[in-house]
């Protein structure tokens, strides 16, 4: 088995482009270890929360904008979530079989849902007073869930950032007497409030491309929180060359792991990603908005598995502090699909096929899962895998089905009628581990 997990190993690592982080000591970098059980766990809630679900706006970015600052900045003197539940958030996730959640702690509005001593605009300055990161985190021991902490770096309130507003780059919109060697000390207390009394899983983090956060800052602030936990996980967007910048692989990656938004990542053997995406249109709470299909929802969780990545799927509660009622039966739905083809998802690794808008793969051992989304044909052909024989195919909690070989690829015979309308899943056992062959264009 050592050899084996060696030889797939090496595999993976000429597969695809290195991850860097050329700025840190290789001797504080979160462990692989630690990065493949995250990877394993291929499916989290996002959830996008505070004061502006009052105004059903977007978070941080609808202040100067649909909301004036002034209002904005007061709304958390009205905000008080009457019906919020940790346990019922925390159980909405562990039903839809997500493995770990991830609150925004501080958004860019600056306002925090957590008692920080370093300011006092904060959720005790509510009338609602409670602790929400400290309720979620002891729900999440509670249900087995992986608790993590979002965490803006600009921070559009503070005094000592140097940015008001975003969209004016005119003197109002920059304050004049900001510091922002003294805001980076208000962040490293902060974060350390966040670690040391809260023990996250993770850290995500966002905002890093205004011009006061500078390279040297995001180096400085990860070595530090290594210092705090040696194995807390941290995402990309510390650094300057944040997700969709072209970045992994490059010597200006900084982070454990990259992170697509609203897009699935491509297909990497290599660098750990993660797309993060809306359940409906906006990220905080919006009046009748949009909600994606059930059919896109575990379509796209099944594209992301099968590009090696892992969903961080997104609500926005309301203001009285309850998810809207069909998000949380959207998320029901998919914890059912998963508990019938979840050996399909977790545990898995991305490939060898690309996923497209027919079919996905995701593999583990000597299987090949093949997710298929088209319903309306009797067929799927795939390309051969070089090297490896398919020894039997059967539709995962089903029967065999019929598989034809040629030289250079493979038809499979489907059911009249397909067992799952969103994806039904096709299981090939090969000869040999399903690791060990390359991604297939």
């Amino acid at each position: 088995m050592k050899k084996l997990a060696a030889f797939c190993l090496l595999l993976l690592a000429l597969q695809g482009k290195a991850q860097t982080n050329a700025q840190l000591d290789p001797k504080i970098l979160t462990s692989k270890k630690v990065m493949d059980q995250f990877m394993d766990l291929r499916f989290g809630l996002f959830i996008h929360w505070g004061p502006v679900s009052l105004r059903g706006t977007e978070i941080g970015w609808s202040r100067h904008s649909k909301v004036p600052a002034a209002e904005y900045d007061t709304l958390y003197r009205q905000f008080n979530p009457v019906k919020f539940n940790a346990e019922e958030w925390v159980k909405t996730a562990s039903d839809a079989g997500m493995k770990y959640l991830t609150i925004t702690a501080k958004h860019h509005d600056g306002f925090c849902l957590w008692p920080s001593a370093y300011t006092d605009y904060n959720i005790t300055a509510t009338p609602f007073k409670k602790d929400v990161v400290g309720l979620l985190a002891k729900a999440c021991k509670k249900y087995h869930i992986k608790f993590c902490i979002y965490y803006s770096v600009l921070d559009w309130h503070h005094p000592d950032y140097p940015i008001d507003n975003p969209d004016d780059t005119t003197a109002k919109g920059i304050r004049k007497d900001a510091r922002m060697d003294q805001y980076v000390v208000y962040m490293k207390n902060q974060l350390k409030e966040l670690v040391t009394g809260y023990d996250p899983y993770m850290l995500w983090f966002d905002g890093p491309w205004e011009k006061p956060w500078t390279p040297e800052m995001a180096v400085d602030v990860y070595t530090y929180l290594k210092t705090l936990k040696k194995d807390l996980i941290i995402n990309n967007r510390l650094g300057k060359a944040f997700s969709g910048t072209g970045a992994s692989g490059t010597s200006t990656f900084l982070g454990d792991f990259d992170t697509p938004e609203q897009r699935i990542g491509d297909l990497d053997m290599n660098t750990p990603w993660e797309t993060c995406m809306t359940i409906c249109e906006q990220w905080a709470w919006k009046p009748d908005d949009k909600m994606k299909s059930l059919q896109t929802c575990i379509q796209t969780l099944a594209k992301v598995a099968g590009g090696n990545g892992n969903l961080l799927f997104n609500v926005g509660p309301r203001s009285d502090g309850a998810i809207e009622p069909a998000q949380v039966a959207r998320l029901k739905e998919m914890g059912d699909w998963l508990r019938k083809y979840g050996a399909a998802i977790y545990n898995t690794h991305g490939g060898p096929y690309n996923p497209n808008s027919k079919y996905a793969a995701t593999r583990s051992g000597n299987k090949v899962y093949v997710h298929v989304f088209d319903q309306s044909q009797p067929t799927i052909e795939l390309p051969a895998m070089p090297g490896v024989k398919v020894n039997k195919a059967y539709l995962l909690k089903g029967a065999a089905v019929k598989l034809t070989t040629a030289a250079d690829r493979f038809t499979i015979t489907l059911p009249a009628v397909l067992p799952d309308a969103n994806d039904t899943v096709v299981v090939l056992e090969t000869d040999k581990p399903a690791l060990s062959v390359a991604p297939i264009k």
